[in-house]
């Protein structure tokens, strides 16, 4: 005879082996977004900073991503690749919520000036002066 305790007590231990600590969010990032899979055009890019714009901003009723962006961007200016570093996310779906959180105007944006390539003739005439030594 099969004892049902048995049964049902390595059922719920294979279970808990399969949602862990290490499993990592259960949370499908189509969810996070809505359903939506690009931001509007902004011109974020890896590179642009985004900071908070009221430092004070309440975030207690917030989702819980979109309050925590706001939470690592309180203090210091962050990259977007650095956002999605942290929080552990694709980019894509922070573009997304940053594209909420800039039309909530609740962050400020600003992408680092594009820099002028360098002169060729420059770079030959340094080419030159270190092969000369």
């Amino acid at each position: 005879m099969i004892d049902n305790r048995v049964l049902h007590s390595d059922t719920v231990a294979a279970a808990q082996a399969w949602f862990d600590q290490h499993a990592g969010p259960l949370v499908r990032p189509y969810t996070i977004t809505g359903g939506r899979t690009r931001s509007r055009d902004n011109g974020l890019t890896l590179i642009t900073l985004v900071v908070a714009r009221n430092s004070r901003q309440k975030t207690a009723r917030m989702r819980p991503e979109p309050a925590e962006i706001l939470e690592l961007c309180r203090e210091q200016p962050l990259a977007v690749a650095e956002i999605a570093g942290r929080l552990d996310l694709p980019v894509s779906v922070v573009k997304v919520l940053l594209g909420d959180l800039i039309e909530e105007a609740l962050i400020l944006t600003r992408t680092p000036a594009a820099m002028d390539a360098p002169d060729v003739r420059i770079i030959q005439r340094v080419i030159e002066g270190v092969r000369r030594l």
